[in-house]
């Protein structure tokens, strides 16, 4: 071999390849990811449109292709993208279903692509959900024909679900799979049980194209979006081919790309531990993330780690950049000590140059978002306890209503409670055996799905508003520190949401203005499987924007927290509150105020475990792992990463 070629293949080694068996790129933001995609569907669309022929689309729903849709209209409103030429043949449909019903893949095509393009009618294809079942094997036996009537599809779109699941091809799907009716897994009914108002109201089979379908397209892109994808991703970009993971079938097709964003590949080797793939820049944050994986990893404590113990795990050049092991480990020692403090606002007349927050002012203002009625006390509750007792005047902003969240009994319950009560007060019901008799038959008439009446709504937000503030007092904090922003995005009375608007950012500043913190708490936890924390979060951001100018805002610092959905590892954690068993218990009986929530939440995601407990074992895992680390043992610590504008 020549010496040009030996380096060419230098050049065109990629170390991530011995991890990777699929091609992957990462973007910092999904909204970036999406419009890269975008525009390779664009570009073969005119490609076709000038050879005169035709472009085959697979198209996927679900959040995760919703971006790739919105920048299509775009191009095709602002740019002129036509799609006359565009055959498209979509994934899979739940079955039996209509196809007006708000759940319905038909609906949802139409609401964010076909209405809004020129695509001729007649060249959309969709499983169909309306069949007799007996005529479904002959509809898709039809579906496989027309595909390959049109010469197969060109760029097959894809989403993929927690159990790694392309279309509706759940584990055990066969290769060669063709498009057939399935019976849905437990875990995808489970993700879907939000869109359907309840895990029962999720139609136990569907429609899907087959594996062996999907692996016959040209091109394929899997997109896939938040923490929440990050273990399943992994599994099918590093792991076996197996068919209890469909997706690792990908593998073996000869071009697929995987497109996802940072939090999304947050698993992978070259994210997770990239001194195993190559070598680093060895900044702060990169090193602690290290020390802290190694520690755990051998199941040793920072400060007894060895200079072997680096070599053999892939990070010597971290050692001879740092000369020995013991100035690495009592430097991130050092760092993660100060990140644990009982003084969450500060400690008065203290030393504060290694401490997470300032001493002064000694009494803070302090806003807590709060993106549903009892995040508040769920994810931050000891902290919240804690600012309160140390002076701090805390006020409370719940974002939404949070009353698509309430079942209808609970609702009934309470408007028999108003109309008992007014008989006692009167001898009469009067206007409130009114109410109920109203309530009662709003709720007999609504089918599975079906938007809450106004009145049923309001009683809803109103339930989640009384035991916001019951949470608000069990902690000595006043009713008028209570905020109830009720943001328009969330305001739909439906499971899907506006996007974030002007007006929900705008109510977040006045806020903000007026109060004029010193500290902010707003929820980073993403993994929301509805979405609600993620545009909650967002408007905190903009809002921030807006207000950076101003002179409060220069002492103001941003702490998110987390502890409903998932928590902040330990090397991104920049303070960590200690909670005592009192205070533990102090926080479970303030989550328990919101008894609309308790014993089962309506939509309570992929964990079944009640909020309290699932914050518990988050808050006492954080505490393991500072122990593990060589630190203090606590009974639970509550995490907070700070944001810097």
């Amino acid at each position: 071999m020549n010496t040009e070629i030996e380096l060419q293949e230098i050049v065109d080694y990629n170390p991530e390849a011995r991890f990777e068996k699929i091609k992957t790129e990462i973007y910092e933001h999904s909204k970036e990811a999406s419009i890269s995609v975008a525009n390779e569907i664009a570009g073969l669309i005119k490609t076709r449109q000038r050879e005169g022929k035709h472009c085959v689309l697979g198209l996927a729903t679900g959040s995760s292709p919703t971006s790739v849709y919105s920048e299509l209209v775009r191009m095709h409103k602002e740019e002129g993208l036509s799609f006359k030429n565009v055959i498209t043949f979509n994934l899979d449909e739940y079955f039996p279903m209509q196809a007006d019903a708000l759940q319905s893949y038909v609906r949802f095509m139409n609401e964010h692509l076909f209405d809004h393009i020129d695509i001729d009618k007649d060249n959309i294809n969709i499983p169909d959900g309306t069949l007799d079942q007996n005529q479904v094997a002959k509809f898709c036996a039809n579906y496989e024909k027309k595909i390959l009537g049109y010469g197969g599809i060109d760029i097959q779109l894809l989403g993929i679900g927690r159990t790694g699941h392309i279309g509706f091809n759940e584990p055990g799907s066969g290769l060669n799979s063709l498009t057939r009716m399935v019976t849905l897994d437990h875990l995808t009914r489970v993700d879907a049980a939000s869109d359907f108002f309840g895990e029962e109201n999720v139609p136990r089979k569907a429609i899907t194209m087959g594996v062996g379908t999907i692996m016959k397209s040209r091109k394929i892109y899997l997109l896939a979006w938040g923490e929440g994808k990050a273990p399943i991703i992994q599994k099918t970009i590093e792991g076996e081919i197996t068919d209890t993971v469909p997706a690792t079938y990908l593998q073996n097709h000869p071009d697929t790309t995987i497109i996802i964003d940072e939090a999304a590949g947050a698993e992978l080797v070259r994210i997770k531990t990239p001194w195993l793939v190559k070598p680093c820049d060895w900044d702060e944050k990169l090193v602690r993330k290290a020390v802290t994986w190694l520690s755990l990893k051998l199941e040793k404590p920072i400060l007894k780690l060895t200079d072997r113990d680096y070599n053999d795990n892939g990070m010597s050049d971290l050692i001879t950049q740092q000369d020995h092991a013991y100035t690495i480990n009592i430097n991130i020692f050092n760092v993660l000590q100060h990140t644990i403090t009982g003084w969450p606002g500060g400690k008065p007349n203290a030393d504060d140059s290694h401490r997470p927050e300032r001493a002064n002012p000694a009494k803070k203002r302090v806003v807590l978002f709060s993106p549903h009625p009892d995040d508040d006390v769920i994810s931050m509750g000891g902290t919240f306890h804690r600012l309160v007792e140390q002076g701090h005047e805390v006020h409370v902003a719940y974002q939404t209503s949070g009353n698509i969240a309430v079942f209808d009994d609970f609702v009934l319950q309470l408007a028999d409670f108003m109309k008992e009560f007014d008989q006692t007060q009167s001898g009469s019901a009067k206007g409130y055996e009114t109410i109920f008799n109203q309530v009662s038959s709003d709720i007999q008439k609504k089918k599975p799905g079906d938007i809450d009446t106004p009145l049923v709504q309001n009683l809803k937000s109103v339930i989640r508003r009384s035991e916001a503030k019951a949470g608000c007092r069990f902690f000595g904090t006043p009713d008028e520190n209570a905020h109830f922003l009720d943001l328009p995005f969330y305001e739909t009375g439906a499971v899907k949401k506006k996007p974030l608007g002007e007006d929900d950012i705008q109510i977040t500043v006045d806020l903000l203005r007026k109060v004029k913190p010193h500290q902010i708490y707003a929820a980073g936890d993403l993994s929301d499987p509805h979405g609600t924390h993620r545009v909650c979060l967002e408007a905190v951001f903009k809002a921030a924007e807006r207000c950076k100018n101003d002179d409060w805002f220069k002492d103001c610092y941003i702490w998110l927290y987390r502890g409903a959905w998932q928590e902040w590892s330990i090397d991104e954690i920049d303070m960590a509150v200690p909670i005592s068993p009192d205070e533990l218990m102090k926080k479970r009986r303030a989550v328990f105020k919101h008894q609309s929530q308790k014993d089962s939440a309506l939509f309570p995601g992929p964990d079944k475990r009640e909020f309290w407990q699932r914050a518990e074992d988050r808050n006492r895992n954080t505490a393991i792992l500072y122990d593990k680390l060589g630190f203090a043992e606590y009974e639970a610590m509550e995490a907070f990463k700070r944001h810097i504008i």
